[in-house]
């Protein structure tokens, strides 16, 4: 495919900037880390956690410069990009331990420093920067569209919305999208109106009864200011009714129309995305809400599979070397997060893990080929339950205890957000084939039928804490450390 004019100038500004990024790492060595994952997965609180921990003495047993004290001190300073919010860390963890609730979802791009004072190795006193990134995987998501033209992402986002679940929840779409006629005049109101079903469709999938993962545009479900605005009214069209698929949109046409504003969603929102923040990223951990998932079956487990092979395909992947911190940087570190490890038992941790792994495994397959390091984790980055063995009759079952959320239900009992339970979280099989082919579900001990149990898990709140030494309380965590060693801890050696 040749390259547009834009396209040349757009190289040309990302080497540019890696050029500058290089020559400031050079006197100030310094990691940016990116922090992202769908809806719910838990970014916010795993990047409070992580800097909670390093500022005010966490437990951190696996991540060897912290456990071995040569980390002197880790302090916050202030960000390096003026024109990026600043991660809100001081008030969720007023929110995590005050007020016992989880911060709210990330919605948008945010940064925050993390100066680390430690001793190498070998005695010699050095500091590294850590600028922490965090923005919604959705954003991630649409990074494959650069390379997609109009009509390719229409023809996939049908075929997609015509697979089950997904079909019945797009009837409504589906229904104004066969009135509508892609080589007649442009119609605002019919654009108005297809936008609006299509976001709704792509609601209705996020919803945690299906828990789907693939929902490009990202920002047609987190709009912020671009709300109401041009770059976010357009949606598929069927172009197979006339075998339009390799015709040129008519001027003036309702397909032109779509297509103007499909590049404009692209020069808006995609391209700056990219420029700006994701290509300048050195380490990457995207957290998964693969529990959610397992709740849904076999056919949200093969939505998520297909978005982390997407997400992963979006890394411009490969070890790093001189020429490539000069010219394009690439991430040499990924790691995969299954996030809410506390709501099993530690017994079904390292399976957690195997159904993550095998979720990424032909994604992975290409990466390691090129020399990247990837990696994968089941974590709690607050743990917000205990684990205790319950009887039930003359059986013993491995249990977690944690204070359920005000307003959730089980076994129709409504929780006051104050009173501590014991659940038995369920086993996950030993082969996490069987979850992906359908052989068997998450289900916990749920005895109803299957089209009428609701196998959703509890939503715990964050635990009480007890103030523990001058720097206050720790969170607790699972693995959290074990991440932390894998994302920064080759550069303390």
């Amino acid at each position: 495919m040749a390259l547009r004019f834009s396209d040349i100038v757009e190289e040309a500004r990302l080497t540019v900037r890696a050029l500058t990024d290089y020559g400031d790492h050079f006197f100030n060595p310094t990691v940016r880390l990116g922090v992202t994952g769908l809806s719910r997965a838990g970014k916010t609180v795993f990047i409070t956690a992580l800097i909670h921990g390093l500022t005010r003495g966490g437990r951190f047993p696996v991540f060897e410069p912290f456990a071995t004290g040569r980390i002197a001190r880790a302090r916050l300073e202030p960000q390096p990009d003026d024109a990026v919010p600043r991660f809100d860390y001081e008030n969720h963890v007023r929110t995590l331990i005050d007020a016992r609730r989880w911060p709210n979802s990330t919605v948008d791009i945010s940064e925050l420093r993390l100066v680390i004072d430690y001793q190498r190795q070998n005695g010699a006193d050095r500091t590294l920067t850590l600028d922490i990134v965090d923005y919604p995987g959705e954003w991630l998501l649409d990074l494959p569209l650069l390379n997609k033209s109009y009509q390719q992402w229409s023809q996939e986002s049908l075929a997609l919305s015509r697979e089950q679940p997904r079909a019945k929840l797009a009837a409504s779409w589906h229904a104004q999208l066969a009135t509508l006629n892609a080589e007649g005049r442009e119609d605002e109101q019919a654009a108005l109106s297809a936008a609006r079903l299509f976001t709704d469709y792509l609601r209705a999938c996020r919803d945690e009864r299906f828990a789907m993962s693939l929902l490009p545009p990202g920002r047609f479900l987190m709009p912020g200011n671009l709300a109401g605005s041009p770059a976010l009214t357009f949606a598929p069209l069927d172009l197979s009714q006339n075998n339009l698929e390799d015709s040129v949109a008519p001027e003036g046409s309702l397909w032109a129309m779509m297509v103007r504003r499909y590049e404009a969603y692209k020069d808006v929102v995609v391209r700056p995305f990219f420029r700006d923040h994701f290509s300048r990223l050195d380490r990457q951990i995207v957290l998964v809400d693969a529990l959610a998932a397992f709740n849904a079956g076999p056919e949200a487990l093969a939505d998520l599979e297909a978005a982390l092979a997407g997400i992963l395909d979006c890394f411009r992947i490969g070890r790093s070397t001189l020429f490539s911190a000069l010219f394009r940087p690439k991430i040499d570190r990924i790691l995969f997060a299954a996030t809410k490890a506390d709501h099993l038992h530690h017994s079904s941790h390292d399976r957690l893990e195997a159904v993550l792994r095998r979720a990424v495994a032909s994604a992975v397959a290409r990466a390691q080929d090129t020399g990247a390091n990837i990696d994968v984790v089941a974590l709690a980055a607050v743990r917000a339950t205990r684990e205790a063995t319950v009887a039930r009759g003359r059986e013993k079952l491995p249990s977690i205890l944690g204070t359920p959320a005000s307003g959730e239900i089980a076994n129709g009992e409504t929780f006051d957000g104050n009173t501590e339970v014991a659940t038995f979280p369920g086993d996950l099989p030993d082969n996490p084939e069987q979850l992906f082919n359908g052989e068997t579900a998450f289900r916990g001990l749920s005895s109803a039928a299957a089209e009428k149990a609701d196998f959703r898990f509890l939503r715990f709140r964050p635990p009480q804490l007890e103030n523990e030494g001058p720097d206050g309380p720790a969170l607790p965590h699972i693995r959290l450390d074990r991440a932390l060693q894998f994302l920064i801890g080759d550069k303390l050696q």
